[in-house]
């Protein structure tokens, strides 16, 4: 059946409609109405769930309450692709999941279908419970690293609860515990975002009432995380969590997690306008410096002073800087509350590049063979394409269609012969023992590092 969130699920729990469950439980039904001497035999029993009488559905819940189901959503490319939950009777036909673990199914809520499946054995269900029960896979199996993390709306809440404004009510006022901040904020005294001051271990900490909400969740004896909360800093915070209390602890806080984002994501009301999108002023100027570079290039290919090849690549240099220069200059002129920016600021959604798009210039586009196209679009989705801009645009867009089709089946057919030859090989032991190996280092660009040498190594 379809897929919906189910937001109050806890990590390990399923919504499942109830039609679907009296389908898939019936063979326990039925005995259990005999075994009550509620039908005289499994024909009658039959009928009786069949015409759904109240005891049936009674019966149904005690079934269900132990009995742990397997969801599987195609294509299963990974171990995770099935995992096993304990389901929860809901109304309607949708199928209910948590949304922490959409990352491990690739999942999401567009229209997503899953299939149930019942292990019928109690070795089956003693499996499913102890091995593939949701709440004991939350790492990757590709890199040891979590993967039911935080996404979207479960960060923008927890970015927009620990973000920090000067000239906020409350701003200055010193508190001894968490409890009179939570207080002070509940009864209106201080706003969420305001500086404050707050004691931990006989010391003053500049904070704000958000970040000591946020830290509410956490153990006692962990570290206070004075910071405003993006994606990248979550994931850091779980993987730490993870290491040091283990898998029941980090699953009961990716949980609170989960509330806490929901809650203050929908209190925010952070939505976006077509006002939020503010065009740069400085936009004509960036462009007029970027022609004027591009005429010094032709003239000087035209003089013969440069190659082709050169020529191209400088074009497409230049272009490119203008755009990311229109990205900064929009960047500089937001506010740090605009909608927009929160979003991609936090990571919940959407990167600079697209704000770019919609509402500094959209840059340049490359045709079906992968070439650069010379000629820049200069508007952004809020003033609107023009004709000849719209349609250099749709080159990307039909290749990226055509591309989407035929990657799916020559990763799947790589995957298939990587499985062939590597089926007979197991790892049993944790050193192979030998001398040859192979150099790791921090996987840098020039001086910015990519991926350190560290989380090129933990879990692999």
């Amino acid at each position: 059946s379809v897929i919906v969130a189910g937001p109050n699920l806890k990590f390990y729990q399923c919504g499942l409609p109830k039609k679907m469950a009296l389908e898939l439980f019936k063979p326990y039904v039925m005995r259990e109405l005999v075994a009550k001497d509620l039908a005289h035999n499994i024909k009658t029993a039959k009928k009786i769930v069949e015409k759904g009488k109240p005891e049936v559905w009674s019966i149904l819940k005690d079934i269900v309450e132990d009995h742990p189901i397997l969801l599987n959503r195609a294509p299963t490319l990974h171990r995770l692709g099935i995992q096993a939950f304990k389901p929860i009777l809901v109304e309607g036909n949708a199928i209910q999941i948590h949304p922490l673990v959409c990352a491990a199914f690739n999942a999401d809520f567009d229209g997503d279908q899953m299939a149930v499946h019942v292990p019928l054995s109690p070795e089956a269900q003693a499996e499913a419970e102890i091995l593939m029960l949701s709440s004991n896979n939350i790492l990757s199996p590709a890199n040891g690293l979590p993967i039911a993390l935080p996404s979207q709306d479960i960060i923008l809440g927890c970015y927009y609860l620990t973000m920090r404004e000067s000239a906020q009510k409350g701003e200055g006022k010193i508190f001894g515990n968490p409890n009179e901040v939570i207080r002070a904020y509940e009864s209106s005294f201080i706003d969420l975002h305001a500086k404050i001051k707050y004691k931990i271990h006989d010391s003053l900490k500049d904070t704000t009432a958000g970040r000591i909400i946020f830290n509410e969740i956490f153990p006692d004896d962990m570290d206070f995380i004075n910071l405003t909360i993006t994606k990248k800093s979550l994931e850091k915070i779980i993987s730490f969590v993870y290491r040091k209390y283990g898998k029941e602890r980090t699953v009961d806080i990716l949980d609170k997690i989960k509330k806490l984002g929901f809650s203050f994501a929908t209190s925010s009301g952070i939505s976006i306008g077509v006002v939020d999108l503010e065009i740069p002023s400085q936009k004509d100027k960036i462009l007029e410096v970027a022609e004027r570079e591009v005429d010094r290039i032709q003239e000087q290919y035209n003089y013969g002073l440069i190659m082709e090849d050169e020529r191209e690549q400088k074009i497409v240099n230049a272009w490119t800087k203008a755009a990311d220069d229109v990205v900064d200059a929009i960047l500089k002129n937001l506010s740090k509350f605009n909608p927009l920016y929160i979003m991609a600021d936090s990571g919940a959604r959407g990167s600079k590049r697209q704000i770019g798009q919609l509402a500094g210039m959209r840059g340049l586009m490359a045709d079906p063979s992968g070439k650069i196209i010379e000629f820049p679009i200069r508007s952004n989705f809020r003033d609107g394409l023009s004709v000849l801009e719209y349609f250099i645009s749709t080159h990307g867009a039909r290749k990226g269609l055509a591309d989407t089709a035929l990657r799916t089946s020559k990763s799947g057919y790589l995957t298939r012969r990587l499985v062939d030859v590597a089926q007979d090989a197991i790892i049993r032991e944790e050193d192979c023992g030998t001398s040859d190996g192979i150099i790791i280092r921090a996987f840098q660009d020039d001086s910015t590092v990519i991926e350190t040498l560290e989380e090129r190594l933990v879990g692999r």
